[in-house]
């Protein structure tokens, strides 16, 4: 279902939600008031009302009396899932990875990606798409958006050889990482690129990464459902 044909509190929930994952709310930042998501989307109090207790309840925002609403501090289980490069794990099962590059440009940051990079309005940011297939078999879709500050040469790479991933490792080391996995519908142009139909769940991870004083990259990875899963072990 496209996300107009959302129910209306399904539709705020979206729209937090993806503020949370992009960067753009951080933890212990104030969520617009039920006032201003009420007019922001044109909907009742009681939708936005249902919206927010429902966000609560699933431990993303949290609601302080007579402060309102803000982003939950997330207490997370520390874990050794290691961020992992496709090819490796492609030619660990045995199979052949090939990759796919839709488009490299430059452009312009809006301010949401602006705040997320920690880049002013309108500074120039890197921008990769690729379809990474095993065997032939397209299993992922890479979005990603990358500092210039921190991979000065990113659009020059040959990511026929090597993979963003590789590549930032390689010349942004890692620091930092934070990441977010969901169930999500893709977008026309995410399901014509993996093959899926549109109505085909997906899992989705936002992955952010820093490198020394600079957040390197946002990416947006989409796998279709059927094809894949994630694995890794945790620890207390």
């Amino acid at each position: 279902m496209p996300p107009t044909q959302l129910p209306a509190y399904e539709q705020v929930k979206a729209f937090v939600k993806a503020q949370i994952n992009c960067g753009a709310w951080r933890p212990g930042d104030a969520v617009p008031s039920e006032a201003a998501l009420q007019q922001q989307f044109g909907v009742s109090r009681m939708t936005v009302n249902r919206a927010v207790k429902e966000l609560a309840v699933e431990g993303l925002v949290t609601r302080v009396q007579g402060s309102g609403t803000v982003v939950a501090q997330l207490h997370r289980i520390s874990n050794t899932l290691a961020l992992r490069d496709i090819h490796e794990e492609v030619l660990e099962r045995g199979h052949a990875h090939t990759a796919r590059v839709v488009l490299l440009e430059s452009l312009r940051a809006n301010a949401a990606m602006a705040r997320t990079l920690q880049l002013r309005t309108g500074a120039k940011v890197f921008h990769s798409v690729l379809v990474h297939c095993e065997d032939g078999v397209p299993i992922q879709f890479e979005d990603r958006h990358v500092n210039p500050a921190a991979a000065p040469h990113y659009l020059s790479a040959d990511f026929q050889s090597t993979t963003p991933t590789r590549y930032l490792l390689e010349h942004a080391p890692l620091t930092e990482a934070s990441y977010s996995i969901e169930a999500s519908l893709p977008s026309l142009h995410e399901a014509k690129c993996l093959a899926v139909k549109r109505s085909e769940p997906c899992l989705v991870m936002t992955r952010r990464t820093v490198s020394g004083v600079h957040v390197a990259s946002l990416a947006r990875l989409v796998y279709p459902g059927v094809r894949y899963s994630f694995n890794g072990k945790f620890q207390l």
